[in-house]
């Protein structure tokens, strides 16, 4: 049972858009919008960790009315909102970007290089939109990556041929590179693809929210975070107050400190929202 004090003395709550804020259609609940302009009517704080690109996250941020920098790409950019300050970013090195499309070249994998306000694929990799599950992203065609090397914050790889994949996340790992991080993972609605994310080490949702409580001069024990997949696991950090739905991961069970009792598709986020608005009134 969580003490009502903790609830009270909470400041900001962070929440992952898909899977944990959104419902399946891509939509924030009702009652959810209610609420979080009444926290925010008594000095909570509301921000996102997403997975998505900065650009993607602006129509929700406008929704709710928030003016607190947001979480992109999983931790790799901190950006104000409204406005276009960067906070953070985390910008994986030029030789790198080029080994890895060399890599892809060479296996036939498809590629595309993830920048704060846009994914770039080139024609032969024009697949890449339907592939990769960057919910709300602009994807735009380039005539090739030359150019674009340059400022990229997430590389990512997608094919069917899973034995390829796992060889170029090999070469791109320690001690062939220095510096980086791979995810490797099956895609959650392409059948038999398969993924391979490329970023700068240390760069996840944790390390970026340590850093934007920094920026706000807030305590991890004064903040409450929401999410549900693999890559919200980093967000549960030691001292937030750590909160997952009826449909997370037992991981994430396993390791919150509030399981809800129902789903993003029910607006389960809104139940804890409803608890920290009880105890702040």
């Amino acid at each position: 049972m969580i003490n009502k004090e903790r609830l009270q003395n909470l400041k900001i709550i962070v929440a992952d858009l898909d899977g944990s804020l959104l419902n399946n259609d891509a939509a924030i609940g009702i009652r959810t919008k209610k609420l979080i302009d009444e926290l925010q009517c008594l000095g909570v704080q509301f921000s996102f960790a997403s997975g998505r690109l900065h650009s993607a996250l602006i129509q929700y941020a406008g929704e709710l009315n928030i003016k607190v920098p947001l979480i992109s790409l999983d931790g790799s950019l901190i950006k104000s909102y409204p406005g276009n300050n960067l906070i953070f970013e985390s910008v994986v090195s030029e030789k790198y970007v080029r080994k890895a499309l060399h890599y892809a070249d060479k296996f036939l994998l498809n590629i595309a290089l993830c920048h704060a306000d846009a994914i770039y694929y080139t024609e032969t990799n024009s697949i890449m939109p339907s592939l990769i599950e960057k919910f709300g992203a602009k994807y735009e065609e380039v005539p090739e990556y030359n150019g674009f090397t340059g400022n990229t914050l997430e590389i990512t790889i997608a094919s069917d041929y899973k034995n390829n994949i796992k060889y170029v996340r090999d070469k791109m790992s320690f001690p062939y590179t220095f510096g980086l991080h791979t995810s490797y993972f099956r895609s959650r609605r392409n059948e038999g693809i398969f993924y391979l994310e490329i970023s700068k080490n240390n760069t996840n949702k944790g390390k970026a929210l340590k850093i934007l409580l920094n920026n706000l001069g807030i305590r991890q024990s004064e903040t409450a975070v929401i999410g549900d997949w693999y890559n919200d696991i980093s967000l549960f950090l030691p001292k937030v107050l750590k909160v997952a739905l009826n449909n997370s991961l037992p991981e994430l069970k396993r390791m919150a400190d509030i399981e809800m009792p129902k789903d993003n598709n029910n607006d389960g986020a809104a139940d804890f929202l409803e608890m920290v608005l009880k105890a702040k009134k």
